[in-house]
């Protein structure tokens, strides 16, 4: 007897393996249950798909066994193979998103650092021209880089020195008395020598 169950089979060119199992329910009936398990899938919904349980008398069984399992078999091994493609596209999508945050990341801080160092040359050069207010304005924001706050605000203080005396700064206040005394002390000396 020759059968050609098996070349039936690999005509079906299912992913996994296929496990079936054969049971008498009486004395002319069989239950057959039959699932495909594809253990190459990683989505835990594959555990959702049933067996396929066909039952019938052994001839029934014959002549409809793969009419009946053909579609919902390669269904089934369908969808586990697109599931599990599905899972690795997504973990590769993660990857290249980490990868892509994390070039992203470092491109942005490049080109901060860089705004940084052109802003403070800039201001440098605007210094060594005596255009200190020029140079305070050129210097980049405190709060826009963080990490040189302390070096910004003392350049900002070291500019300020330059300019013009305010009401808030003491020590320019203190330096216009000076000059003031200084001034008032020649005008006396000179009045004093020039009496006749």
């Amino acid at each position: 007897m020759q059968t050609n169950f098996f070349r039936q089979l690999t005509k079906l060119n299912l992913v996994g393996d296929l496990q079936l199992i054969l049971r008498q329910a009486d004395e002319n009936s069989l239950v057959l249950s039959v699932l495909l398990n594809n253990e190459q899938c990683g989505d835990k919904a594959k555990n959702l798909i049933l067996p396929l349980n066909l039952s019938g008398t052994a001839e029934e069984l014959d002549n409809g066994f793969f009419e009946n399992i053909s579609a919902p078999l390669q269904r089934a091994s369908g969808l586990m193979v697109n599931m599990e493609s599905f899972m690795k596209q997504l973990e590769e999508a993660k990857k290249e998103s980490a990868m892509e945050k994390e070039k992203s990341d470092k491109d942005k801080k490049e080109t901060k650092e860089e705004k940084y160092k052109d802003a403070f040359q800039k201001a440098e050069e605007l210094e060594k021209e005596g255009n200190y207010k020029g140079a305070w304005s050129a210097l980049p924001k405190a709060s826009e880089y963080p990490d040189y706050a302390d070096i910004i605000r003392k350049k900002q203080d070291e500019y300020e020195r330059h300019f013009a005396p305010s009401l808030f700064n003491t020590e320019s206040i203190e330096n216009i008395e000076q000059k003031q005394e200084q001034e008032h002390e020649e005008e006396q000396e000179q009045e004093q020598n020039f009496q006749p």
